[in-house]
């Protein structure tokens, strides 16, 4: 891999991971298609490690930030991730059992989920509101379980599922809500990865080691990122903005996605 290609791909790390940190998200709808195209890698167990673990350094790094702010709530996180973890290890498996024809579905998976996340969000912001409101348990849990799902399938950390579901069945104000949704992907995440990586296969596993260096490299700028862009987007940008951004960049990927699918078709 040329210098050039290193350089690009890392400040495109750092990019999303400075965006994303503030809406209670991983990145892993950016993460996935920049090393899918960026790098020309296959839509395989090695891409969705590699963008599950730069999601959840976007989480730690954010996560942490709003825990410090004391926007975090423990017991929706506890209640949470009963869903999320069998979710998530239910996702890995559905993967595996998927080899060999996993791309289109992939793009087309993520195309459903991308719109819903966009119609979830909007009406969101229709009502949108800081106060707390009631929750219900059972809903709150299958929501969750669907991320968790989506987050080891997509390599997202699913947070514009989690976020919306902690609103309205978790009972969270936005900004509780995108704190608690780090957190859950704070534990999630890894937990997906090791997962994953026991399903890899010797030619993913090349891929891996091959490019070790810039593997490397990429937590540490989308660290330093996230944390930059979580203090940045917490204490500088409004609610309302940081949804409004959350939308756009989820229809500049459906258009990209759309694009994928519709030339595979004719």
């Amino acid at each position: 891999m040329d210098a050039v290609t290193m350089a690009v791909v890392l400040l495109g790390c750092g990019f999303i991971g400075f965006v994303f940190a503030p809406l209670g998200l991983g990145g892993g709808l950016l993460f996935a298609p920049l090393l899918h195209y960026g790098l020309d890698w296959e839509i395989d167990g090695a891409l969705l490690i590699v963008s599950l673990g730069l999601s959840a350094t976007v989480s730690w790094g954010s996560g942490l930030r709003h825990r410090k702010e004391e926007l975090v709530s423990d017991e929706r996180l506890k209640q949470s991730l009963l869903g999320a973890l069998p979710g998530a290890i239910l996702g890995v498996f559905i993967v595996a059992s998927l080899q060999g024809s996993f791309d289109i579905i992939f793009k087309a998976l993520s195309l459903v989920f991308i719109s819903w996340a966009i119609v979830k969000t909007l009406r969101s912001k229709a009502n949108f509101s800081q106060e707390e409101d009631v929750m219900s348990l059972l809903p709150l849990r299958v929501g969750t379980g669907a991320g968790g799902m989506l987050s080891s399938i997509l390599a997202i950390g699913a947070g514009a599922i989690y976020v919306p579901v902690l609103r309205a069945y978790g009972g969270l104000a936005s900004r509780k809500a995108i704190g608690t949704s780090l957190h859950i992907m704070m534990i999630v995440l890894p937990i997906s990865i090791l997962t994953h990586f026991v399903a890899l296969d010797a030619a993913q596993m090349d891929v891996l080691s091959s490019n070790l260096m810039l593997i490397l490299c990429m937590p540490i700028v989308v660290g330093i990122s996230s944390n930059l862009g979580a203090k940045f987007g917490i204490a500088k940008v409004s609610e309302q903005r940081i949804m409004n951004l959350f939308v756009l960049v989820l229809i500049v990927i459906g258009v990209r996605y759309i694009l994928d699918v519709t030339s595979r078709m004719f």
